[in-house]
């Protein structure tokens, strides 16, 4: 009887342990200031396409994770070339939207103006994308980071590994998207926004030129 207790113990607690590792590194990767989160949160705090952009991260989150828990981050690890392109792709869109930033930045406008022209939903797709998959340190963090970690588990834990850094995905993401609109009162000053832009234009070049660094130094 107390092998059998055991055994169901272990049933249990294996794949509550796989989760809960899964759903604790994930959401130290994922909740960190980057170029995605930033857009996300401007998102929110326009209410453009809130659940959109929410949805979006999180669904590509899942699709990397499971890519490199599975197996398939290895096969993105031998591809000098492919990891080149995401490295000059993703420093020349950052840098391109850091400067739409920091002209935003200098403009005077409250919430309300700027909320008055809405994002067309293949803008803040194609946006989106580029932030996910044109950032070099999604593949090598996410995909091969993350999903290594995950795949030093069992088979059949692996998918619990999944669902719970999918799990931090989404609460993370749908909670950033939504609670942006707690800071609507400070974004219908002028300045908050300049700030805010300011901010995004600072973390959109600084990512850029690490990349670039990194980039020259690989060649």
């Amino acid at each position: 009887m107390f092998k059998e207790a055991s055994r169901r113990l272990r049933w249990i607690m294996t794949p509550a342990l796989a989760l809960a590792e899964g759903f604790g590194l994930g959401a130290s990767l994922i909740i960190a200031i980057g170029a995605q989160n930033a857009f996300v949160l401007r998102q929110g705090l326009l209410r453009q396409h809130v659940f959109l952009s929410a949805v979006f991260c999180a669904l590509s989150d899942l699709l990397l994770i499971s890519a490199g828990v599975f197996g398939l981050g290895s096969l993105a690890r031998g591809q000098t070339w492919f990891l080149g392109l995401m490295t000059w792709g993703g420093a020349g869109f950052l840098g391109w939207y850091g400067f739409k930033a920091a002209l935003r930045a200098f403009r005077s406008q409250s919430l309300e103006s700027r909320g008055g022209g809405t994002s067309s939903l293949l803008s803040v797709v194609s946006s989106l994308a580029a932030f996910t998959f044109l950032n070099p340190h999604v593949y090598l963090d996410t995909v091969l980071l993350l999903g290594g970690l995950g795949a030093r588990h069992a088979a059949g834990e692996r998918p619990w590994f999944v669902a719970g850094a999918s799990a931090a995905s989404l609460i993370w993401f749908f909670g950033l998207a939504y609670g942006a609109r707690l800071l609507s009162p400070l974004f219908e000053l002028p300045v908050t926004w300049r700030i805010l832009d300011g901010l995004i234009a600072a973390v959109m070049m600084s990512l850029a030129t690490m990349l670039v660094c990194s980039g020259l130094s690989q060649q």
